[in-house]
């Protein structure tokens, strides 16, 4: 059974509110580049190095802002890493709790349908230059729509309203674009 948006919106202030209250504003953009740090670590050993000041890295990006991204890279069970891997366990939870995950494509948006058809190979590539378009768009924002838009809005910060209306002004007239045709 779906979750009504309006209960769904207020969980996820409810969820936003006590990050900030208990921890710090929610971001997740930068977690990527932490876990491809990880990783890259992981095949060379002196990617990130620890010093008597802290960390530093042979990655200009990661020896940035004092090493602090270095640092979470050699220790990445850190609060922001964590909530990153907790939040694809919960998307998993919650479609295994809800039915599964189907696997054939009755769950296909009839909108989607109608302005793409069936191929599965279309969808899978739509997804991904999709995610990866918004994933690069965030870091070269520097921060994601949780870091800048919802925490930053909720923070009342002038960028964090500024982020949103440039990411509606683009989705918008996107969406229109890709979805011309109804159901």
């Amino acid at each position: 059974m779906p979750l009504n948006w309006k209960t769904g919106g207020l969980l996820l202030g409810l969820v936003f509110f006590a990050a900030v209250l208990l921890v710090k504003p929610i971001g997740v953009s930068t977690q990527f580049v932490i876990l491809d740090g990880i990783v890259a670590d992981a095949v060379n050993p002196d990617l990130v190095t620890k010093t008597d000041e802290g960390y530093s890295s042979t990655n200009t990006y990661l020896a940035e802002s004092g090493g602090k991204y270095a640092k979470s890279v050699a220790n990445p069970l850190n609060y922001s890493f964590v909530f990153v891997i907790a939040m694809m366990a919960g998307g998993l939870l919650s479609a295994l709790a809800r039915g599964g995950i189907p696997v054939d494509d009755r769950w296909v948006p009839a909108l989607w349908r109608v302005n793409f058809g069936d191929c599965r190979v279309k969808r899978s590539v739509a997804a991904f230059l999709g995610g990866f378009i918004v994933l690069y768009g965030a870091r070269l924002a520097g921060g994601c729509t949780s870091g800048h838009m919802m925490s930053g809005m909720m923070q009342t910060a002038l960028s964090g309203y500024i982020f949103a209306a440039g990411a509606f002004a683009a989705a918008i007239p996107v969406s229109l674009m890709l979805f011309r045709k109804e159901v």
